[in-house]
């Protein structure tokens, strides 16, 4: 398998990605007997239950700063010091410091909803390379709604993919009043680019969230969260039906890798150039929660 590369907005260059797990992951999707372990036991949801348990107990803690330095994270934006947390997972979802992730101040913009790697697509009835050329988007599957995915099939869609070294709590992109959120119940797929190379499907299978977002500016736009291998939650900590500002926290995942998806109707948002650019070319773009990802048309 390929090494998993992308550009990284803030630092203008191209960077190979440090992958947890990483004998796991193409043990997993690349080897036969890994396949039938997949089949039988790790894409189950009891699975990534039991990794979560694991990653909650006291004992986990001692995990933290070795993952700290390896993957050089930086201590400073952590709203809370690495010491005060009670286990990996209470870590592994931690707040930031509001200036750490300052949001554009543009009216007109919507921005990342995540940390994360990022592909970012002006229709989303004409994707048709996603990590490997000719893969498409199934979106009546990914939204469990044939008219809704009618309704959306040329709208801006942008996948934002977090890696388990990644800051895992996810932000309203607009401004704008969400409704409850819906849960589609599945598997629990890695999310990985080592695993969506041979089968994108994993993101309209995998056990997923969607809320929408009344936004004066951009109409409705559709969140979704989608589980992956090892997450054992997605938590909403908004209120349905409270207004929003740009970039308020919407959620958490607990442990592992994961994505979000967001939805704009037709003619709601241009992209910026830069993340439509590289994700023609199958290339993801690393951007941080409030960057600029569009503006409004």
């Amino acid at each position: 398998m390929e090494p998993i590369r992308y550009f990284n907005r803030h630092t203008g260059t191209f960077e190979t990605e440090q992958v947890y797990g990483e004998a796991f992951l193409r043990w997993t999707y690349g080897h036969p007997l890994g396949a039938l372990a997949l089949a039988a036991l790790i894409k189950r949801p009891v699975f990534s239950k039991w990794y979560g348990r694991r990653m909650s107990r006291p004992k986990s803690a001692a995990r933290i700063a070795p993952f700290i330095t390896r993957y050089g994270l930086d201590p400073s934006e952590f709203a809370d010091a690495p010491d005060t947390f009670a286990s990996f997972n209470e870590f592994f979802y931690r707040k930031l410091k509001p200036t750490a992730r300052p949001i554009d101040a543009d009216d007109a913009s919507a921005v990342f909803p995540a940390d994360g790697r990022h592909l970012g697509f002006q229709r989303a009835s004409a994707i048709n390379g996603v990590f490997v050329k000719g893969q498409r988007f199934n979106l009546p599957e990914l939204l469990g709604d044939g008219e809704l995915a009618a309704r959306y099939a040329d709208g801006a869609l942008v996948l934002s993919r977090l890696c388990p070294v990644d800051y895992h709590r996810f932000h309203f992109p607009v401004a704008g009043t969400p409704g409850p959120t819906r849960s589609i119940e599945g598997p629990l797929f890695s999310v990985s680019p080592l695993a969506l190379r041979k089968h994108l499907s994993y993101l309209w299978t995998n056990k997923r969230t969607i809320t929408r977002l009344e936004s004066p500016r951009f109409g409705t736009v559709l969140l979704l969260e989608i589980g992956a291998t090892c997450v054992g939650t997605i938590a909403q900590t908004y209120h349905s039906g409270t207004p929003v500002a740009k970039g308020t926290e919407k959620g958490y995942f607990a442990f592992g890798g994961s994505s979000t998806i967001t939805l704009f109707e037709p003619g709601a948002i241009r992209l910026e150039a830069d993340l439509l650019d590289h994700s023609a070319s199958q290339t993801e773009l690393y951007a941080r929660v409030g960057s600029r990802l569009g503006c409004a048309s």
